[in-house]
């Protein structure tokens, strides 16, 4: 098998920054780790880490202004770990400039034996949810978080999923069994409890009603909970619960092969099809070093575009239907059932093609595929204006969701929001313009922004976001790169099929890779797409195997369902059905 060597670190974000905090921290700096995504990494301990997240946030040049992602490693069975500090777990800090357009990470050394640090909560409301689920999977503690519970696991859970020792398949548990006593156990964890949560049952004037509003409501969209505290039908404060479709998908990043993991991404946002493993397999292509044909770059936009579209019309039906609008979801699903069509005839598979390879496509655009494209490009737009007049317009509708579920772009940094959320503020941030990946910077397309920042805009955001997808696409179609649709680096898995027929060698390496799977070398990458829903990203850790060490799969619904209780208290439970349905989720890329 073909192994190939470390990746070279492509030029360091912001290396001023990196200077001046060298300079500052001086011997409180653990260790500086450069990694191949090029992302700024400083080690420091605990007693100085909210230190450096405040002067990070509020006083460095330029401002982070998000906290990206909070996850850990659990190190204990890696080996390569050349000029790092002495680590059993690690947990990293991932923050985001949008005026700097840069990123940078932050990494707490811990042993087993002492696994606690500062909560930072006060410095980003997000972090809440991200210590729970670290807590959650790894047993590290956060000093100061309000409520440090189970997030993704049942309350009655027992280890931490994402520790090494923890099984990762059924077969190394006992069978499952559910007898009466351990029945009446785990309902017992399920009820909720208000003054768990700081809630009071009465006011001075009126005693308060707890409602569950899900997991199997149809306007929460999937497996998701709400505990609402109602006086009347005036929301007082809600609890989101989630966790009812966790699958585990990061522990299965741990068992699979690079290779074989392709498709479980596909099934993150179930929406949102080969745009899930675009994110993965890049990741994967900048610790092997892999250079990705420019045709094979252009179908993977012009398939994630045709995505797009699919994604954002089940949105705007559902949107339309839980304000009380029927007749639109039936018309767009029409509209996306042409369009699984045409994604069927190039993929062969419709909602998960898992069609994405490490180095390219899995095959050739076949004959003919230019007629379907076109076949899109006639009847879409014309569909879309339809679609103006009959919710856009629509003065119920405009009434339901204007002025309703309000918050600025500071509100949206503090909670983590990004995509048509963030850019229903006002904020004209899209990662396609502002970091161009795949050939991004070759097409031609505007970023629609709103100025009101609440569910009419969010909307309107996605609406004209799929015209400008049909831009795309036109354009992918119209200049379609000659060339190769998967790179020759050796690492590319697997080799284009055509060159096995040729010598035993090729035959033998394409028999390894796919059942084996490459050999990435050790390193470390972070790579992010603006993806149906927001920011989506790919954090993975290789030790020079044939899998991954470390996934963490940030998605941007797990930080967009914590801001709810936010921005809907106050408001009527009507109401909040149509902040729930602004939000534009799934559970699938909630949970994992």
């Amino acid at each position: 098998m073909q192994v190939a060597q470390q990746a070279a670190p492509v030029a360091i974000q912001n290396p001023q920054l990196l200077a001046r905090l060298r300079q500052d921290l001086g011997d409180r700096l653990l260790a500086e780790q450069q990694t191949c995504d090029g992302i700024p990494t400083l080690w420091v301990d605990r007693v100085h880490l909210k230190d450096l997240l405040r002067t990070l946030k509020d006083d460095s040049s330029p401002r982070f202004e998000m906290l990206f992602d909070v996850t850990a490693i659990d190190e204990r069975l890696r080996t390569h770990r050349q000029g790092q500090p002495a680590s059993e777990f690690t947990v990293v800090y991932h923050l985001m400039s949008f005026s700097g357009n840069c990123d940078f990470r932050i990494k707490v050394p811990l042993q087993d034996a002492d696994l606690s640090l500062p909560s930072v909560i006060e410095l980003w409301s997000s972090a809440n949810w991200y210590e729970r689920e670290t807590w959650d999977m790894f047993g590290i503690k956060f000093e100061g978080h309000p409520n440090l519970t189970r997030i993704v696991l049942p309350p009655t859970w027992k280890g931490h999923a994402l520790r090494k020792e923890h099984p990762a398949r059924a077969t190394e548990m006992e069978p499952f069994s559910l007898d009466d006593e351990q029945t009446a156990i785990e309902q017992e964890a399920l009820l909720f409890k208000p003054e768990d949560w700081g809630m009071q049952r009465k006011s001075d004037t009126s005693e308060f009603m707890f409602l569950n509003l899900g997991p199997n409501h149809p306007s929460v969209h999937g497996a998701f909970r709400i505990a609402l505290q109602l006086d009347g039908e005036i929301v007082v404060d809600s609890v989101p619960d989630i966790g009812y479709h966790h699958r585990g998908a990061e522990k299965m990043g741990e068992r699979q092969s690079w290779h074989t993991f392709i498709p479980y991404t596909d099934r993150i946002d179930y929406l949102g099809g080969v745009m899930n493993n675009l994110p993965y397999v890049m990741a994967v292509e900048q610790m092997a070093g892999i250079i990705v044909p420019p045709r094979a770059q252009t179908i993977r936009v012009m398939l994630a575009e045709m995505f797009r579209l699919c994604s954002h019309l089940l949105f705007y039906g559902t949107f339309a239907q839980d304000v009380g609008q029927l007749s639109p979801i039936f018309y767009m699903f029409v509209e996306r059932e042409r369009i699984f069509n045409i994604i069927e005839s190039i993929c062969g598979a419709r909602m998960h093609p898992g069609w994405f390879r490490i180095g390219g496509v899995a095959q050739d655009l076949p004959n003919g595929w230019e007629t379907r494209i076109k076949e899109l490009l006639d009847f879409m737009p014309e569909r879309l204006d339809d679609y103006d007049g009959m919710v856009l317009n629509n003065g119920i509708l405009k009434r339901r969701t204007q002025g309703i579920g309000v918050y600025n772009t500071e509100q949206a940094f503090d909670w983590g929001v990004t995509g048509a959320g963030l850019r229903a503020t006002g904020l004209e941030w899209d990662f396609r313009k502002q970091r161009p990946y795949s050939g991004y910077e070759n097409f031609d397309f505007d970023v629609p922004i709103a100025v009101n920042g609440d569910c009419y805009d969010r909307c309107a955001i996605r609406v004209e976001e799929m015209r400008q997808s049909l831009r795309i696409i036109k354009q992918c179609m119209d200049n379609m790169p000659g060339g190769h649709y998967k790179s020759d680096h050796p690492l590319t898995t697997p080799p284009r099929r055509e060159k096995t027929l040729q010598d035993i060698e090729t035959l033998i390496n394409h028999f390894l890779s796919v059942s084996w799977g490459p050999v990435i070398p050790p390193s470390e990458a972070t790579v992010a797409i603006e993806a149906t829903k927001g920011i989506n990203s790919y954090y993975l850790v290789s030790d020079g195997s044939t899998n991954s060490y470390r996934t963490r799969i940030r998605t941007p619904s797990f930080a967009h369902l914590q801001m709810i209780p936010a921005i809907s208290n106050g408001f009527m439970v009507a109401d909040l059905v149509a902040i729930i349905a602004s939000i534009d989720f799934v559970m699938a890329d909630v949970d994992r």
